[in-house]
């Protein structure tokens, strides 16, 4: 189950008590400790795409968005 479905199903199950705390013992995410899905961009929350190289934690979009400020320069 991908973390949109997750939010989906939260919204549809908000008002029944019960079948919320069933959903969540059977279908909640697990907490990742290695793997794609265990880092996130500090930024914008991706998965994918992700640099970690000199503890940037960001994705490749938000960092060529970031990379000037960061002090990166663009070499041809």
């Amino acid at each position: 189950m991908t973390y949109s479905d997750y939010k989906k199903t939260y919204k549809q199950l908000k008002n029944k008590k019960a079948k919320w705390r069933k959903f969540l013992k059977h279908n909640s995410p697990k907490p990742r400790k290695y793997g794609q899905s265990a880092r996130r961009c500090s930024v914008c929350g991706r998965i994918g795409a992700f640099i970690q190289k000199y503890t940037l934690n960001q994705c490749r979009q938000c960092f060529r968005e970031n990379a000037k400020s960061l002090g990166f320069k663009k070499y041809r």
